[in-house]
């Protein structure tokens, strides 16, 4: 059974930013790589959605119904919901999970 798969407005956000930080540091080829591989990871979710692991930040903090695929140099935080994949954040491996997290519930404030 597919499932559907909704990307939240905040992870579009994170789509844009990310764009625009690969093409400023490393060029058109980079955002297009980068760009195949999420897009690859998000479709293969319909199929195999709890194919990735609980990340260990979000269980310190007893968030574990989000999971995570990590796909070349970025990450993909997901939520499984019946038969309904929640895509909340799109992010560069390393930046720091718990800062991009504090960041984001700021944003929500604004």
């Amino acid at each position: 059974m597919n499932h559907a798969v909704v990307i939240l407005k905040s992870a579009e956000q994170d789509l844009q930013d990310l764009r625009h930080h690969l093409l400023r540091q490393f060029g058109r080829a980079a955002w297009l790589e980068s760009y195949a591989l999420i897009k690859s990871a998000i479709d293969n979710l319909q199929t195999f959605p709890f194919s990735g692991p609980v990340p260990e930040a979000l269980e310190e903090i007893n968030l574990a119904q989000y999971r995570q695929l990590i796909t070349g140099k970025n990450r993909i935080i997901y939520e499984v919901r019946q038969t309904t994949i929640y895509v909340h954040i799109v992010a560069d491996c390393r930046r720091d999970m718990k800062t991009l997290l504090m960041r984001r519930l700021l944003r929500v404030g604004e």
